[in-house]
């Protein structure tokens, strides 16, 4: 009997370790890892580098409606095996995580016709199954009928020592309140928003990875995944 390839879905508040967790399983299992919250991040960047967002998240809605035309984002393998992020044939994926992209990438996302242009790509890119896919709203509005979808959450304080972390070791001057104002904030803007809001799908399996190493974190999911292709398979 051939393994079928299913599509798993990674949702969670930001910095909850949910894109960690997605690209390790994609490399364990096989499959192809796509990191949706970096498309909305490429997008607010290039918003931010063409005077269309500002610094306080103030978004010039038609112009950058207008823009999604002349914005093409796709992903390139690394010969470390991870994936860079490329923004119109550039390689973004640097620029994207610094917090001046984290204080907008919640307003930008919230852009209805911003959520319906990069949904459909991520939908396209998830055509033929075989992929992780993280993000906030890809277990309720990507793929609602993905086989295999989890919740990640963690505390606030948590998630913004682990982006402290990787800012700080990155070269970024940031402070742990800077980082734990933007985790608060963009955690009530993903909640409350109107379209595709952050939240837990019905039949996705929730983990609060707080106090989880990597190892055990990797070793969970595997037992979800593994769990997830039996039941196909009866």
């Amino acid at each position: 009997m051939n393994t079928p390839r299913i599509i798993v879905a990674i949702d969670g508040f930001s910095s909850s370790g949910k894109s960690t967790m997605a690209r390790r399983l994609a490399a364990a299992v096989g499959y192809r890892y796509i990191d949706s919250g970096a498309m909305y991040r490429a997008v607010a960047l290039y918003g931010l580098d063409n005077g269309i967002v500002d610094i306080n998240g103030n978004v010039d809605t038609p112009r950058l409606i207008t823009a999604l035309k002349d914005i093409t984002i796709d992903f390139a393998l690394q010969p470390s095996g991870r994936q860079h992020t490329m923004l119109n044939g550039k390689d973004v994926e640097e620029a994207i995580r610094q917090l001046r992209v984290s204080n907008v990438v919640s307003q930008v996302a919230a852009i209805p016709k911003v959520r319906h242009a990069l949904v459909a790509k991520q939908q396209a890119l998830g055509a033929d199954r075989g992929i992780v896919m993280d993000g906030r709203d890809i277990g309720t509005t990507v793929f609602p009928d993905a086989e295999l979808k989890i919740f990640v959450d963690a505390s606030a304080q948590t998630r913004a020592q682990r982006r402290l972390s990787e800012l700080l070791a990155a070269g970024s001057q940031v402070t742990f309140a800077e980082v734990l104002a933007n985790v608060v904030h963009r955690d009530e803007i993903d909640r409350t928003r109107t379209e595709s809001p952050l939240r837990r799908a019905d039949d996705a399996i929730s983990l609060d990875n707080s106090e989880m190493t990597i190892e055990q974190q990797d070793a969970w999911l595997i037992e979800q995944f593994n769990n997830a292709i039996a039941r196909l398979q009866h």
